[in-house]
Formats: structure tokens, sequence, C-alpha cells
């Protein structure tokens, strides 16, 4: 299955080296290839608005130089003697983490991602000691159990963002039983995330509804995406007349914004799944959860079980995220772009093709 290089290796990634967030050639060395690790030649890796966090230390804890990028997909160049799942060829993704404990509740349950001592896919440190660094850079070492292959009838290019956006709407529809045909759901925010949610609550048989704060992606997610509806959350009468008419929401929005008038959209029961991250507190009125039971609850991102599902679930009912493929050289004015949300739906970097070793620093 491949031997096993003891000695360190020398690569490249595109790395952030302080909170302007600016990302250039970085040279560095991956830790060595343990029993169980895999290495991987990156092939594509999207970009996500959490990397825009990272790498401008939006939550206050960002360590640097930082290579970020955690829509991981690779083909194996090489796995250690006690590697079992994978072979080299193989064509794998990673996601948002890369370890875990192994012992906790979390762990033993088999969602990883809710583990205290879970260790990010970059921005951490690993148990060896080296600094995690991600997939903006030609080669990763990754635990097994952290790795999941890519199936057949799945572009690469297209697996990237469901490695994080994919699963992060899978995971919490699976978990709360929203997965019945016929339920009545929002998607609120209309970003890479979101475009994944309305695609994936249609394929499960909803009625989706896309509520935005203005009328101007109502094209997209109408005839692009397929929504039934389109709310304009600014639009009082519109809201006024959807109350009381959705059995959740999946909010996307990654910046502070009211949750009152998306509670007052919700049917008794009904749920306020939060996704963005935000580094400030929200606020609601108490009667708005009591006087109808509704539930305000957060998700992240999907197990390495729910990971491998909905790959398979996207192949099953032919499911592809809307990308725009870039080079390594547009890195930084893909996350410009990105800040201000000129992007449908999501950037994926083309690492292989961009000959990054070749730009060393």
């Amino acid at each position: 299955m491949g031997s096993v290089d003891a000695s360190e290796k020398t690569i490249t990634g595109w790395a952030a080296r302080d909170a302007t967030g600016h990302l250039s050639p970085y040279t560095y060395n991956l830790r060595r290839t343990g029993a169980e690790d895999v290495v991987l030649k990156v092939l594509y890796c999207g970009i996500c608005h959490t990397d825009l966090h990272q790498t401008k230390n939006h939550l206050g804890a960002s360590k640097y130089p930082m290579v970020p990028g955690h829509e991981v997909v690779g083909e194996v160049v090489e796995v250690g003697p006690e590697v079992s799942k994978y072979s080299v060829g193989d064509v794998v993704g990673v996601g948002v983490i890369v370890g875990c404990c192994r012992d906790c509740r979390p762990c033993k349950a088999n969602v990883e991602q809710y583990c205290n001592k879970k260790i990010w896919s970059y921005n951490d440190v690993y148990t060896d000691g080296k600094p995690t660094q991600g997939g903006f850079a030609s080669s990763m070492v990754v635990d097994q159990k952290f790795v999941v292959k890519i199936p057949a009838g799945l572009a690469p290019e297209q697996a990237a963002p469901l490695l994080c956006a994919g699963v992060t709407v899978y995971s919490p529809l699976k978990h709360f039983g929203l997965m019945t045909p016929g339920l009545r759901g929002g998607i609120l925010g209309l970003g890479g995330v979101g475009h994944m949610g309305v695609k994936v609550a249609k394929s499960m048989g909803h009625h989706v509804t896309v509520i935005s704060s203005s009328d101007k992606k109502r094209a997209e997610a109408m005839d692009d995406l397929g929504a039934d509806a389109y709310l304009v959350s600014s639009d009082e009468a519109q809201m006024a007349a959807a109350m009381d008419s959705l059995d959740y929401i999946i909010d996307t929005v990654p910046v502070k914004h009211p949750l009152e008038p998306y509670l007052a959209l919700l049917k008794m029961d009904g749920k306020l799944v939060l996704m963005g991250v935000i580094g400030e507190p929200l606020s609601f009125v108490s009667p708005m959860v009591m006087l109808g039971r509704k539930t305000i609850t957060g998700s992240f991102i999907g197990s390495i079980e729910e990971t491998e599902e909905v790959l398979r679930f996207c192949v099953e009912k032919g499911l592809t995220s809307q990308i725009e493929v870039v080079k390594m050289d547009y890195l930084n004015q893909a996350l410009e772009r990105l800040e201000r949300n000129d992007v449908r739906y999501r950037f994926v970097v083309d690492v292989a093709g961009s000959n990054i070793d070749d730009t060393a620093a």
C-alpha cells in the first residue's frame, strides 16, 4: 500500500503572516508520516467564510504563519503501515477537523466534531506538537480516521464544498428529524452554505423558501437553485404574511443580526438552526420562543460518517455545488470578493494546477 518515508517533507503553501489576512507562498515541513496517516497531494480546496475569520483574526485566536483551507480534495500518494481504508491513488477528502480524543462521549457516539479536544485542520497543533496547516498547500498528512473517499461520479472540484458547506446543512436536517418530505423550510442567507441548503432540502422533498435582506437574489434563488419561494426580510408586509409558515430555518448569516423576525416565521415547535460563526452575542425576547414552543439551536459541520453520507446523497440525487474555479495566484482576490459576497456560490482553488511548489519563498 505504499512505503512510509520517515523524513519530513518540505512543501509550499499559501500562508497569512498577520491579521491583514494577505496570503503568500510559504515553505514549511509536513509532520512525519505516522502508522495510520495518509499523505495526499492536494488537488482542489474550497474557500470558506471561516478562512476569512481565521486569517484576519476575527475570533481572536489566530496563530501565524497560517495556511488556511479545510475543504480539501486530494490524491493519496503514501499511506502508513496500519492504514486499512485507503490506498495510493485513491481520491479522498479532508474537512474541518483532523484529530479528536476518541474517548469522550461525542467521540464514542461518532460525532467527533463536538469533542472538546478536537484538532482543527489548520491554526491548531497536532498531537506530535507540529502546527496543523490546511489545504492551500501542495500536500497534507492526515490520520485515516479523518479522511473520506470521494465516490465515483463526483468530480473532485465539485466534492470540495461538500466537505464543509454540504455536510453543514445535511447534519442538522438529519439530527433534528427534518428529512421528511413535505416539510417547509427556510434558508436564511444565500452564500456557500445557503445555496447547498436549498439544493439538499429540495432533494429531500421540502418546500424551500430563501430569505434574504433584498430582492437582488430572487432570480438566482428561484430560477438557478429551484427554491419555491423568496422572502425579503426587510419587507414588513412579506414577513407578516409568512408568519407561522415554516417548520425550520437554516440560518447561515455569518454576522450579527436580529433573531426575532425569523422566529416569527416558525410554526409551533419550529427550529431555528444557527450556522454562522458570529463573535458577538445574539438576543431575543423569551416569549418569541415560549409562545410557540420554538427552538433556537446550533449545529457544527458534521461527523465523518455524515460527510460520507452527504457525498453519497449528492451522487444519488445528482447534486452539484455551484463553483468558480480559480488558481492559487488569484487567492487573495477571491478572499476579497468573498468578503463582499461577490461569488456564486463557492470558490474552489485548483491547487494541483497552480504549480505552487515553483513559487516557494
